[in-house]
């Protein structure tokens, strides 16, 4: 496929090396220029472009940016590409760290998907914002290996999200469906399945054991953790980008 990636820190970097690696035509993109990408490309194998061409590249899309930046983006970012071409959004919120607060986050009104689509003007799917860069390009396994980890995929759009589910089976990740982008919760900074690399039965469970709706306490319980993983990870000087 023609694969296109808007953003090339951790995330964006770590799917353009396994993409590539499966015979995929990637061509990526950051806010900086394709001519600051020279040793992206070199790591990767991917195409340095502008955020317009790997917008029209692509036969699925990947928005993989600091969610601050999100507003930033092209406002014809998508114009003139077809409706039927998924969009991937990673973006998670780190309101201590790196983005500030948002009230509509804060509030829990959205989830951060939703405010992502909200900009965009365009649906997307939520998948790769709950597992490490390092994890996403080296843990893929082959379909029926025990203990695979698994990735949950939420989103609207049926047929996208099949497409998007079908790729990260081939990037060697069992898919789960987690509901619609408004349940994508579920998969969020601060919820136990973050960053828990967890097998399909297992992620399927723990899913199910949340509900479908979050309820005021989950969402000031998340938050609070997130919180504090946010502060844990400045005191060992982890750097967010």
């Amino acid at each position: 496929m023609n694969i296109g990636i808007i953003g090339a820190g951790h995330i964006g970097s770590a799917l353009a090396v396994r993409l590539t690696s499966l015979g995929h035509s990637v061509q990526i993109a950051n806010s900086r220029g394709p001519e600051t990408l020279t040793d992206v490309a070199q790591k990767t194998g991917a195409t340095p472009v502008t955020a317009k061409e790997a917008a029209r590249h692509g036969e699925i899309i990947v928005v993989t940016i600091p969610l601050k930046n999100i507003p930033d983006l092209p406002k014809d970012l998508f114009e003139d590409v077809p409706a039927d071409v998924p969009v991937i959004d990673t973006s998670n919120y780190y309101p201590y760290l790196r983005d500030g607060q948002l009230p509509e986050l804060e509030s829990g009104d959205l989830t951060e998907s939703e405010w992502v689509q909200q900009h965009l003007g365009r649906p997307v799917v939520k998948v790769f914002n709950n597992i490490y860069a390092d994890h996403l390009q080296n843990s893929g396994k082959p379909a029926g290996t025990p203990g695979r980890v698994s990735l949950p995929v939420a989103g609207d759009d049926a047929a996208a999200k099949q497409k998007v589910m079908a790729l990260v089976d081939e990037l060697g990740f069992d898919a789960v469906d987690n509901g619609s982008l408004h349940e994508s919760w579920r998969q969020q900074p601060g919820t136990p399945s973050y960053g828990a690399d967890m097998p399909a039965a297992e992620l399927q469970q723990h899913l199910a054991s949340l509900g479908t709706q979050r309820t005021p306490e989950q969402h000031a319980e998340y938050l609070a953790n997130q919180a504090a993983a946010e502060k844990q990870m400045e005191a060992q000087g982890i750097k967010l980008k």
